[in-house]
């Protein structure tokens, strides 16, 4: 699957390149005592052009750890890429459905807030980010319509998850023993190839790149672009085809 996952990154990265040619381009900023590159407009589709890119970085780096046998941090970087890919379901669907929200409106405010609010001083800085609450992201997309939108859809399943891989994230002690085992036994401290866990997050990895193509389906239906949604479900479906899966993301 290797080559298939490596094509899928192709797509996904031409993709990114043809949409961030249709909003204005991040400009260079004071901050603090240096220069930032900023979107200055602060728009809906640049959130999810920026979504689309840590996406594309995250799909990428999954490979890398998978390969190397990490697959306790690959766990934790699959609970960023869960919810990359339920930003850009919600932000693209709230421009497709015309259905712009005080949720919207909200998280759009909370990702654009710097970090810090005296660049220069860190430590007098007393800004703090607002906590969108995932539950009502996950409520959104509950909501909506579609047989493609099944991996999205209830609130349960994706939470479940959610608290699942949170356990990588956090280092919660049965997620840590998954790494102890071997005879003698030990603990695998420099990756776990040879493992029953690689096979595991192997077949999970699946998941992950098939509801990134949903994802970006999305995302160019929020630009408008009805060529370019056509071309990437084609290649959905021929994805699903080579790898021998049915319509259901997750087994």
């Amino acid at each position: 699957m290797n080559d298939h996952y490596q094509q899928i990154l192709r797509n996904m990265e031409s993709t990114l390149r043809a949409l961030e040619k249709r909003v204005p381009a991040p400009k260079l900023v004071d901050f603090g005592n240096g220069h930032v590159f900023r979107y200055v407009e602060r728009s809906i589709h640049q959130a999810i052009i920026q979504k689309l890119a840590r996406i594309i970085s995250g799909l990428h780096a999954a490979l890398i750890l998978l390969a190397y046998g990490f697959v306790q941090e690959l766990g934790a970087l699959q609970r960023m890429l869960d919810e990359f890919q339920q930003d850009v379901m919600f932000l693209s669907h709230g421009v497709i459905n015309g259905d712009l929200t005080d949720l919207h409106t909200s998280y759009l405010d909370a990702f654009y807030m710097e970090e810090l609010d005296k660049p220069e001083d860190p430590l007098a800085s007393k800004q703090k980010r607002p906590m969108i609450q995932r539950k009502k992201i996950l409520s959104y997309l509950a909501k909506l319509d579609g047989a493609i939108l099944d991996p999205y859809r209830g609130v349960e399943t994706p939470r479940t998850l959610g608290k699942m891989y949170s356990g990588f994230v956090h280092g919660a002690s049965p997620h840590i023993m998954d790494m102890y085992g071997g005879n003698p036994p030990k603990f695998y401290v420099a990756g776990m190839l040879g493992t029953p866990r690689i096979n595991e997050h192997r077949d999970d990895l699946w998941n992950y790149f098939y509801r990134g193509i949903l994802a970006f389906s999305f995302a160019a239906m929020a630009f408008g672009d009805e060529v370019l949604v056509s071309s990437i479900r084609e290649y959905r479906d021929h994805f699903m085809a080579v790898s021998g899966r049915g319509t259901n993301c997750r087994k």
